[in-house]
């Protein structure tokens, strides 16, 4: 089971964190940071896995970005690595071509397409024809929502 997710720029910065174990908000400061140190420290060349306190580290750079996930001790890091790779490929189906900028202001819908592939640290579908469609959907529910309509139509008589 996948402990943590953190997307973070080549700078440091946090960009996006998803914990799927309770754990207070400090000590996720602590570990995001004391994580994002190790990672930045490596050298372009090495392994893209790592064994960190009693984790596996698995993570990818994509850009100006790096995707990094924490897993238990008896799980997968190949599969982890395609667990990444699918997140980038779905990030980009919906953004176009994903850049750093797109996680910042569209942060929300980052976190919706995580928790529409991941749920509770396990992958929920594979599928990425699946996820895009709920995708799509729950934009299309927002869109109706946003919409005027007449006090009529809000009663079901127009």
């Amino acid at each position: 089971m996948m402990r943590f997710m953190l997307l973070f720029s080549r700078q440091g910065k946090l960009r996006l964190q998803k914990w799927y174990i309770a754990m207070s908000e400090r000590e996720k400061k602590k570990l995001g940071r004391e994580l994002m140190q190790i990672v930045l420290g490596r050298k372009p060349k090495m392994c893209s896995f790592l064994e960190w306190k009693d984790l596996k580290v698995v993570y990818k750079r994509y850009a100006s970005l790096y995707f990094c996930c924490a897993i238990e001790d008896q799980d997968n890091e190949l599969l982890t690595l395609e667990l990444i790779h699918r997140y980038v490929e779905l990030l980009d189906k919906y953004f176009g071509s994903v850049c750093e900028l797109d996680i910042i202001f569209n942060f929300e819908k980052a976190y919706f397409i995580l928790d529409e592939f991941i749920m509770g640290g396990e992958i929920q579908d594979t599928s990425k024809k699946n996820v895009l469609k709920a995708i799509e959907q729950a934009d299309l529910m927002q869109e109706d929502d946003e919409s005027p309509r007449s006090v009529l139509e809000e009663m079901g008589l127009a």
